[in-house]
């Protein structure tokens, strides 16, 4: 990989970045996921930058998409501000630590924790259903003190589902946990946020993937300060990709209305595999 870069005019790795980040863009809308988790173990594994600079860049990737689709989100009613603000909140904080801590830990090993951490998602994403839930509950009582319940419209059908936050607490240290991870490898969360907001909280799975952009936008703009002041961000490393997703997602979402998710869910979580595998071996010094 090493003497490919080299021999390789300088303008062919962000060309070949650009291509790549368009492809999964195209790939990350129909499947649900946000395009860093792609993003960083995929280049990470097979481009030859630095672990710093695809991390920054995979912050910046989860941002741009999430402050695109932001507005659009709340004015339709796919997505709860007073849902996503306190979780947000509690994920940005943990995302500054993480993004710190990446930077402490020496890169092999970081590398290392990214594949174990992709093989993780890789696990999370195969087990994950949608909860259909049960009788409408009250919301618990830090959830009612925080206004985290209200009527979601579906604007498919038209109908609509009053719902409630359920186990709020547990979901806050959830939060907290998925803000870490999100910082230190600069995935991004909707991986992790949408399963946490329907499976653990009992939100609607549309009000649920809406509110995830919303978390993710507050998360990854603060652990981004700590990757600029650091400075990992490179923008002949950044500015490809962001193009390049923010292109391939506008196809991605013509995609979303023709291919079937289920199929395009399993081609993400092979890729993911192989890319997590690719990681740990790398780190460890078996594939470089």
């Amino acid at each position: 990989m090493a003497q490919l870069a080299a021999s390789a005019p300088w303008w062919a790795w962000p060309l070949a970045l650009f291509v790549a980040c368009f492809l999964l863009g195209i790939i990350a809308v129909p499947a649900g996921v946000g395009g860093g988790v792609l993003f960083v173990p995929i280049v990470a594994g097979f481009f030859p930058f630095h672990l710093d600079y695809v991390r920054g860049a995979g912050q910046l990737v989860a941002l741009s998409g999430a402050l695109v689709a932001a507005p659009r989100l709340l004015s339709t009613g796919l997505a709860s501000l007073r849902l996503g603000l306190p979780l947000g909140l509690v994920a940005a904080a943990s995302s500054i630590a993480g993004a710190l801590l990446g930077f402490a830990v020496d890169a092999a090993r970081l590398e290392v924790a990214l594949g174990i951490a992709i093989l993780g998602i890789v696990a999370v994403m195969a087990a994950a259903r949608e909860s259909r839930g049960g009788p409408q509950r009250p919301p618990d009582a830090l959830a009612a003190a925080l206004g985290m319940h209200g009527v979601f419209v579906d604007g498919a059908t038209g109908a609509t589902q009053p719902w409630s936050a359920q186990r709020t607490p547990q979901a806050i240290a959830l939060f907290v946990l998925i803000g870490l991870v999100a910082g230190l490898f600069g995935l991004g969360a909707g991986w992790a946020n949408v399963p946490a907001l329907n499976l653990l909280m009992g939100v609607p799975l549309k009000l649920a993937a809406g509110t995830s952009g919303l978390i993710i936008a507050t998360s990854s703009s603060s652990a981004a300060w700590i990757y600029l002041h650091q400075g990992a961000v490179l923008p002949v490393v950044a500015a490809p990709s962001i193009l390049g997703m923010m292109l391939g997602a506008r196809i991605g979402v013509r995609v979303l209305h023709r291919a079937r998710a289920s199929m395009v869910r399993r081609l993400v979580i092979a890729m993911l595999l192989f890319a997590g595998a690719r990681a740990l071996a790398k780190g460890m010094g078996w594939w470089n």
